[in-house]
């Protein structure tokens, strides 16, 4: 028996861990794009994860680890291996500080700090995914990001388990290390919220909500916005002196904002679609391929490219 077929099978035994042969990934994820993975090993108990991630290192298999796959593009050949997915969702409360593991819904902690009338995160509401991924890419909204309330992070590195403060995990806007890591498994965090009026928390999460659901409805297989907003201070002086006052928010330029000028809404390859309403939301409308959807982001940026110079850059995470 060679090592990767004795490593497939000690997988199987591992208590706590659901193996799914032949998975197809695109049900699970946002987009409903991908073929499939040789097995889908998913699991909400730590030991069991720990468990998994010792046998794999090493291995000789092929493998990676998902999220909740909002951001997750996988190609539609699939994944020529295992995929890991850590599914713990706990929540707890002490105080001011909420204790999540990484498998919970984003969606399910800001409801969950609004009920308990604690402010920081009720500006996020309506984000989809899970609260590992939106660490790992640092999410936010509306004037907030997690990484301003996160005070600890739990993660597995060369499987030993490790705990960083915020400093420690090195956020940027939609950065953190662990994107710049990605052998690093998140597994839980600690934050550190502000005493505020249930009511008015989730007043205004549910405007926001409302908001976002009428741009990115949540049955539209997308994953929200496809590129990363701009910098200002990153951006040429030539091409920041073109850019109108009212659309800069907080330092920021909307990469929708360029890609409205090189006429990207309403744009398609096959199924795979820019909105006609927004040209930074690209959807799947049904029946679409992986390889369309790259084909048109990378025109996409091809045309922002030779109109400003500037190279935008996909929210989403590619799985091949």
């Amino acid at each position: 028996m060679t090592s990767a077929l004795a490593a497939l099978e000690r997988l199987q035994t591992i208590p706590g861990l659901t193996v799914r042969p032949g998975a197809l990934l695109r049900d699970y994820t946002r987009f409903r794009l991908g073929g499939p993975c040789q097995a889908l090993l998913v699991t909400k108990d730590e030991a069991a994860y720990r468990a998994a991630l010792d046998i794999l290192t090493g291995s000789g298999l092929t493998w990676t680890t998902i999220g909740g796959g909002t951001n997750l593009i996988v190609s539609d050949a699939g994944y020529p291996g295992l995929v890991l997915q850590y599914a713990a969702a706990e929540l707890a409360v002490d105080g001011t500080r909420v204790r999540v593991d990484a498998g919970a819904d984003l969606n399910a902690l800001v409801d969950f700090a609004n009920a308990n009338g604690l402010a920081g995160l009720e500006s996020m509401a309506g984000i989809p995914g899970w609260v590992g991924a939106a660490i790992y890419g640092n999410a936010g909204a509306y004037g907030q990001s997690i990484a301003e309330r996160i005070e600890w992070v739990r993660f597995v590195r060369c499987n030993d388990v490790h705990q960083f403060s915020r400093a420690e995990c090195e956020f940027r806007y939609r950065e953190s290390i662990f994107k710049r890591n990605k052998d690093w498994q998140i597994l839980s965090a600690g934050l550190e919220l502000e005493p505020g009026d249930q009511a008015a928390l989730q007043a205004r999460s549910a405007e926001i909500r409302a908001t976002r659901d009428a741009k990115f409805p949540p049955t539209m297989q997308c994953a929200g916005s496809i590129f990363k907003n701009l910098l200002l201070r990153e951006l040429a002086p030539e091409v920041a002196a073109q850019v109108p006052a009212n659309v800069i928010r907080e330092g920021k330029i909307p990469a929708g904002w360029f890609l409205e000028q090189v006429g990207a809404k309403g744009m398609a390859v096959g199924a795979i679609r820019v909105a006609d309403y927004h040209a930074n939301l690209v959807y799947n409308a049904g029946g679409g391929s992986a390889a369309d959807l790259v084909a048109l982001l990378d025109e996409l940026k091809r045309q922002v490219r030779e109109r400003f110079g500037l190279v935008i850059e996909e929210e989403v995470q590619f799985l091949s």
